[in-house]
């Protein structure tokens, strides 16, 4: 008997459409993976088992199966997304356990290409941190249990990178499909501002927020990108062709630094690059030293507005603190230009580069903990210290992929950011695609 645990969403979909598995055979099989596993991984809120069987098999009927591209592929969906039928708890016990009368937008995109959702993920309270422990669980890197799996996306990462899915549906708003995607060996993109729908929490952090999806491929990165763009060409493979490719390993923020197997992995990706023909040069982007409190300032604002309405005695204590520190900042954030400041100073950066390629993040991922326990300040040095590479996009708006590239020395994945000017996702798709076909990566790991 095939076994469909730890194929890719292309070809789960391929053999659907073909008739030789069923959706419901597909589902069942990973459900039963998450039924193994999850307890030891922590990657789910919720499954939905019974419902994701009934609609398999609604999928299974459908006269159209042949042209669906994603036909039966089992998909996690990151507790901040609604999905009929389930509630949305952000990770928290201050919201209630009601559930949604209509899937959000990106869902029903991935619903109408015949996509079976078979639970939601596990985030931090209110999506806030880099690490995704909370009151509904702590998700864990299934390749290093010990650490976290990342955040806020982390329960969507871990899921996929233990098989338990092919492909999971996540967001992003100062790293939070890369942070994970990077500690998980996974690929991701982040999109530009208003490619994808967005439409996550109170006004999407200021616009920073995408929605974009978690994979094992370079295929099915644009394969789901696609169906959440409603851009069909986009999953087409392009040629890369020659780019004018900077290479940094600088961390934006001063006094942060970025250690070597971060900076090795740049290097080595960047030779790769060079050695198939792109003009690859060290360059670093023009950080502006009001980088640190312009990217605090508009991550606890976020918070802040993500957390009216809640009841606070129903909070972590980090979120409480987060969201106090953010409301003195929130009219200013709201009427401010530093976003647009970024921009410019970024573009003439970008027009001398057509991307631009570091290490995703700057340190290996903290303990897989408790951190919603711990105090605020701890949380935010700790976030800090090991991801000061991924804000400087959502506050551009500009596309951003983490591309596992290397491993730690603990034996966990490494991995390399792309980062291209608006407009540029397919680029940036062609380019991770090079990498992975120059330095390819075990897409799940092992777990049994």
């Amino acid at each position: 008997m095939t076994s469909w645990i730890g194929r890719t969403a292309a070809e789960i979909a391929a053999a659907v459409q073909e008739k030789r598995v069923t959706p419901r055979e597909v589902v069942a099989e990973h459900l039963a993976r998450i039924e193994q596993l999850d307890a030891r991984v922590g990657a789910f809120r919720t499954v939905r088992a019974r419902a994701a069987l009934a609609e398999a098999d609604e999928v299974g009927a459908r006269d159209d199966l042949a042209e669906l591209p994603l036909a039966g592929v089992p998909v996690a969906v990151k507790d901040n997304l609604a999905v009929r039928g389930e509630s949305t708890r952000l990770g928290t016990a201050a919201t209630p356990d009601t559930p949604a009368g209509h899937d959000h937008v990106t869902v029903a995109r991935l619903r109408a290409a015949g996509a079976v959702v078979v639970g939601l993920t596990n985030v931090p309270e209110l999506c806030v941190f880099g690490t995704s422990d909370g009151v509904h669980g702590i998700p864990r890197n299934p390749w290093d249990t010990a650490r976290t799996a990342g955040g806020s996306s982390g329960g969507s990462a871990a899921a996929v990178a233990a098989g338990m899915v092919p492909i999971a549906l996540g967001n992003d708003g100062m790293g939070s499909l890369r942070i994970p995607a990077a500690n998980c060996g996974l690929i991701t993109l982040k999109p530009g501002h208003g490619v994808v729908p967005a439409g996550i929490g109170n006004g999407d952090w200021f616009g920073m927020s995408e929605n974009g999806p978690l994979a094992t491929t370079a295929e099915d990165t644009r394969l789901m990108f696609s169906v959440l763009a409603q851009t069909p060409d986009a999953s087409l493979p392009t040629e890369p062709g020659t780019r004018r490719i900077a290479v940094s390993v600088r961390s934006p923020l001063l006094g942060v630094t970025v250690s070597r197997p971060y900076t090795t992995a740049a290097r080595e990706a960047a030779k790769l690059l060079a050695d198939a023909g792109h003009q690859v040069r060290r360059a670093d982007p023009p950080y502006p030293l009001w980088l640190a409190t312009t990217s605090l300032a508009h991550w606890t604002a976020g918070t802040a507005t993500d957390a009216e309405g809640l009841d606070p005695r129903l909070l972590a204590r980090r979120t409480r603190v987060h969201a106090t520190v953010g409301r003195r900042f929130v009219r200013g954030v709201r009427e401010g230009d530093r976003k647009e400041q970024l921009r410019r100073r970024m573009e003439p950066f970008f027009a001398e580069h057509d991307v631009l390629l570091t290490p995703t993040l700057a340190r290996r991922a903290p303990s897989a903990a408790a951190w919603h326990e711990r105090g605020w300040l701890r949380n935010v040095m700790a976030n800090t210290n090991y991801s000061p590479l991924t804000p400087p996009w959502n506050l551009t708006g500009w596309p951003a992929m983490s591309v596992p590239f290397g491993t730690l020395p603990s034996g966990a994945p490494c991995a390399v950011q792309l980062v291209g000017r608006p407009g540029s996702e397919r680029e940036l798709l062609a380019v991770a695609g090079q990498l992975e076909e120059l330095h390819p990566w075990q897409r799940t790991a092992p777990l049994s």
